[in-house]
């Protein structure tokens, strides 16, 4: 069998033209192709899948952006920090009696001139960024790939700039449609129906080719930000706030400032929108999305084991782990409990305003000697088991400074991003133990209730600055205070009791193991029995009679321990006997509460 003639790696978008061309002689009309594939899309799934391709990819992130050729293959994996609209270009063109496409690329290969042909297309803008929070060992590296990826691209990049050289590249974009998440859209078209002139003054050509400045958000030097133009995909598949794997070709910085500067007679009429006047390619790279997936937790496992979770298993991975906690909790076995449990939680749905899944934890009774101790070993830990955690120490200081809620900038038209934008399956850790009494501005006042609406609702506020809008979360949180936290009200407060100081030493080998367990049993499905759900009715009736205090908040937090109890065990459906073990922890819970 003859295999497939293209270089998906190294020209990318020479299979895209290929197939494209095969499309048009066997007699496709190319305005059938706005918003659809002509065949490119399944070459790069066949070689992603059928030849392995997807090791070979390299991982677009701050160190491999120094050595991979533009035009070639890449994967970005980040977050959606911000939905910036829609963009008009021309994705088909006749050049001369031959039809021509632009799509997957900002540059046009050949000269259009002002064909009547011309088919005017749209796509998505995204603005991703590493995942907030994202701990070391989850991320992957194509550090290994760099001289290997040289040594097939430079070839390839000789050819492909050979044949530039007899042709005028031309820009192919540039009409946006304003946008995030739930705004109206206005797509910039004239009125006579033709897109506005692409004309730049000299001012905005020299900043976006020779100067390195420019309105950036506060991206940390490790990280790399990227802009997704994504196709044939509607919007509500991609949300604010998700993480994504992105595989598409990263285009040329050189290619579009040659296209600018030399060849403005041939640029095909769109304007640019000012939000990409603020994301310059010198530090912002562009990616033309082929494939995208949405990537869970278990996705960002660098060795995971092909461990199907059987009971038995998974037990001996829970009673390791609880193990392990238990030790680096000073002995406190009953907090190592809670604190498996509070690990494994997350919202799997919502009833009303009701977040049903959460299962926050405040560890109370810190004194100044323990906090350095304990604090920092379960931070540490806690690093080492999940992807993404964030520590903040909260100080009224901090309240009162700190920036939590995302806000939009009009003059830029930026989402820019708050200490609250966290990707799903965030663990967040809130440090109170150096609160001490002061007085509130009105940004501390403001942060306060976002903390406080983000424990209870799992919730955030975003600032539209006209209006506000709230945006669901799933945050795990843990505060570790001297009393009951009084700004972040947690699911289960819990006096901390250590009896010794442990070593948090593990084998990398326990670290995967562990690692695997949190990330697969979370996403177990759940259930509960008939036989079951009379029983916990029944007990939940005993539970009142025996205090009135107790209310639907308190029956919600005992059927979620159950469901987590449940799952520890790698088990779907709630026993008996989990069951009275969740009644035994939350009564000795309450002992401590006395």
């Amino acid at each position: 069998m003859v295999g497939v003639p293209y270089d998906c790696l190294a020209n990318p978008l020479g299979a895209v033209r290929s197939t494209f061309d095969k499309a048009i002689a066997s007699g496709a009309d190319p305005a059938s192709f706005s918003g659809a594939d002509w065949g490119a899309l399944d070459v790069f799934r066949q070689f992603l899948s059928d030849q392995n391709g997807l090791s070979q990819v390299p991982i677009l992130d701050h160190k491999s952006i120094r050595w991979i050729q533009p035009n070639t293959l890449v994967r970005f994996r980040g977050m959606i920090q911000d939905m910036l609209g829609n963009e008009f270009y021309v994705g088909a063109y006749k050049d001369g009696s031959v039809w021509r496409t632009n799509k997957f690329t900002d540059v046009s290969q050949f000269p259009m001139g002002s064909s009547p042909d011309m088919q005017i297309w749209e796509r998505h803008l995204l603005y991703c960024v590493p995942v907030p929070g994202q701990n070391s060992w989850s991320v992957s590296s194509s550090d290994e790939m760099k001289y290997r990826s040289m040594d097939w691209a430079s070839p390839q990049r000789e050819k492909r700039r050979r044949s530039d050289d007899e042709a005028v590249d031309n820009m192919d974009t540039l009409v946006f449609s304003d946008g995030i998440e739930g705004s109206p859209s206005t797509k910039k078209m004239r009125e006579d129906g033709h897109p506005y002139q692409a004309i730049q003054s000299q001012d905005s050509i020299s900043e976006t080719t020779c100067s390195s400045s420019g309105a950036l958000p506060d991206i940390d030097q490790d990280s790399l930000p990227c802009l997704v133009k994504i196709y044939d995909t509607p919007e509500t598949d991609l949300k604010l706030n998700e993480v994504f794997e992105f595989i598409g070709v990263l285009t040329s910085d050189l290619d579009y400032q040659v296209d600018k500067c030399e060849y403005n007679e041939f640029e095909i009429g769109f304007k640019e929108d000012d939000t990409l006047a603020h994301l310059p390619r010198s530090k912002v790279p562009y990616l033309h999305c082929f494939i995208h997936r949405k990537l869970a937790l278990h996705d960002f496992l660098q060795s995971s084991p092909m461990i199907e979770p059987q009971p038995h298993v998974v037990k001996e991975i829970r009673e390791a782990l609880l193990r392990h906690l238990t030790d680096v909790l000073g002995n406190d076995g009953l907090a190592a409990h809670f604190i498996l449990l509070h690990l494994l939680s997350k919202v799997h749905s919502r009833v009303d305003n009701v977040a049903v899944g959460k299962l926050s934890l405040n560890l109370t009774g810190f004194s100044e000697e323990s906090v350095s101790v304990f604090c920092t070993q379960l931070d540490l830990a806690i690093k080492n088991l999940l992807p993404f955690t964030h520590y903040v120490r909260l100080t009224v200081g901090y309240l009162n400074t700190a920036s939590l809620a995302p806000k939009k900038d009009y003059e830029t038209n930026r989402l820019i991003t708050g200490g609250l934008q966290l990707a799903e399956g965030t663990h967040l850790t809130i440090d109170e133990t150096q609160l001490e009494a002061g007085t509130l501005n009105s940004v501390g006042v403001d942060n306060a209730r976002m903390l406080k609406t983000l424990m209870e609702l799992q919730k955030v506020e975003y600032d539209f600055k006209y209006y506000k809008m709230d945006m669901a979360a799933d945050i795990q949180l843990l505060i570790f205070s001297q009393g009951k936290s009084n700004i972040c009200p947690a699911d289960l407060v819990l006096p901390f009791q250590p009896s010794s100081v442990g070593s948090s030493q593990v084998s990398a080998e326990a670290l995967e193991a562990w690692r695997w367990y949190l990330a697969t049993l979370r996403t177990l499905p759940h259930s509960i029995e008939p036989e079951m759900q009379t029983v916990i009715e029944n007990d939940l009736v005993e539970a009142r009679k025996a205090d009135w205090s107790l209310g639907s908040h308190d029956f919600s937090r005992l059927l979620t321990m159950g469901r987590l109890m449940s799952m520890s065990y790698g088990e779907t459906t709630l026993s008996l006997k989990h069951w009275q073990m969740v009644k035994e922890l939350e009564r000795l819970r309450r002992e401590r509460l006395k």
